[in-house]
């Protein structure tokens, strides 16, 4: 994996890799204490690109009780680190709602880089039948928007949603739940991730991309007791 030279203008530093990429594989780590008594635990991540090598390392950070209490809703935060151990993002999730009936207290992502200065949010937008969301810049002004199907369950096949441009019909990429074998689905939620994006595309806006892509998997991958929770809808 060959980094840049030199860091381009506005580019945080430890993101100079995102410039030359437009795909990122992201792969959950089994926890085998998870997978044979359902006990919860703190998800770690492994990030590559499309050769698979390993650009990035996330953990996630939470404390037991909101793990075993909040379930897929609880806050956290994760930090994702460089090959040299060094946090290059750290993302921040507080508690909040996820169901349409709740329209007033729904899903946010933070996103820093470097750690405590805001690059973008994702915002999860009010809907009925279809997830989506607003992908925002630190000032606050939507970029992209991300839309998922109707149904998120994954029976022998991979979940895609759709990135679009802000015409809300253009789509510059994905984010793909990647189907990861029958024994892993149904007993793990260690789930398989393909997020795709321009290659043009800011290297803040790539890093929140990542950080939408863990927001997707919390809200309607992980699961609580190693049981399915997904329903059509937001409901």
């Amino acid at each position: 994996m060959n980094l840049p030279q030199t860091r381009p203008d506005n580019c945080p530093p430890g993101l100079e890799y995102l410039t030359t990429i437009d795909q990122l594989l992201v792969h959950q780590k089994v926890e085998i204490l998870e997978a044979l008594i359902g006990f919860e635990t703190k998800n770690k991540f492994t990030v590559k690109n499309s050769l698979g090598q390993k650009v990035f390392y996330a953990v996630e950070e939470s404390s037991c009780l909101t793990r075993c209490c909040c379930g897929p809703i609880r806050p956290m935060d994760m930090k994702i680190l460089d090959n040299y151990k060094n946090e290059v993002i750290h993302l921040s999730r507080p508690l909040a709602c996820q169901s349409c009936w709740f329209p007033c207290c729904l899903q946010r992502m933070e996103v820093y880089a470097p750690v405590g200065q805001l690059v973008g949010t994702v915002e999860q937008d009010w809907t009925i039948f279809t997830p989506a969301f607003s992908v925002k810049n630190a000032a606050g002004d939507t970029v992209l928007k991300i839309e998922g199907p109707f149904c998120t369950f994954s029976i022998c096949g991979d979940v895609e949603f759709k990135v679009l441009a802000l015409d809300g019909s253009t789509v510059v990429g994905k984010i793909t739940k990647q189907w990861s074998g029958l024994l892993r689905e149904a007993f793990t939620d260690a789930d398989y991730f393909g997020i795709t994006f321009p290659m043009d595309l800011d290297v803040k806006m790539k890093a929140v991309m990542l950080g939408a892509c863990f927001l997707i998997d919390m809200m309607f991958f992980e699961k609580s007791n190693n049981e399915e929770t997904d329903r059509p809808g937001m409901f």
